[in-house]
């Protein structure tokens, strides 16, 4: 079996209690804290093989590990509690934290460098795709206006006047 999503693990030890003794279960995630906990039971059960990458390259991973079938896959899709409870993630507006959003903190750029670093059109064109927002242009508008003027200092930034902010 699979756990494209490890996460916490609950899905994966729930797996692995229904699994006999010469089942495997692959746990794959390109978060560091999912990782290290998926590593900690892998640590335990020699039935799981932990697997760090995105789950969009599965067929890679498994052709990695000499898997050529599988009999079950589980992906559970979205932003977890612990990324939303950690305000040094940057996903969270309820806390202060750095504008971040990468569910792998060490790749790619942070959301505020794709803010300042990616043209109006295209970054209303990821909330519009992506985001399925209605109000993409106007969204991204302010976006690139608030970090021109360097009020996109933290999540928690301008919360109720800020640059996604009701239009007046």
């Amino acid at each position: 079996y699979v756990d494209g999503t490890f996460g916490r693990g609950g899905h994966s030890r729930a797996i692995l209690a229904a699994l006999g003794p010469e089942g495997r279960l692959i746990a794959i995630d390109r978060d560091p804290a999912a990782l290290a906990t998926a590593r900690a039971l892998a640590a335990d059960d020699p039935r799981v093989t932990v697997v760090p990458g995105r789950f969009g390259a599965l067929a890679a991973h498994l052709a990695g590990l000499g898997v050529s079938a599988v009999d079950g896959i589980l992906l559970d899709l979205g932003v977890s509690s612990p990324q939303l409870d950690d305000a040094e993630r940057g996903f969270s507006f309820m806390r202060e934290g750095p504008i971040d959003m990468r569910m792998d903190p060490t790749s790619g750029p942070t959301a505020l460098e794709l803010i300042r670093d990616t043209p109006m059109n295209e970054l209303a064109a990821i909330l519009r795709d992506y985001g399925e927002e209605r109000l993409h242009y106007r969204i991204a508008r302010r976006l690139k206006d608030a970090e021109k003027s360097g009020a996109l200092t933290s999540t928690t930034a301008g919360h109720a006047a800020g640059p996604c902010a009701a239009p007046s």
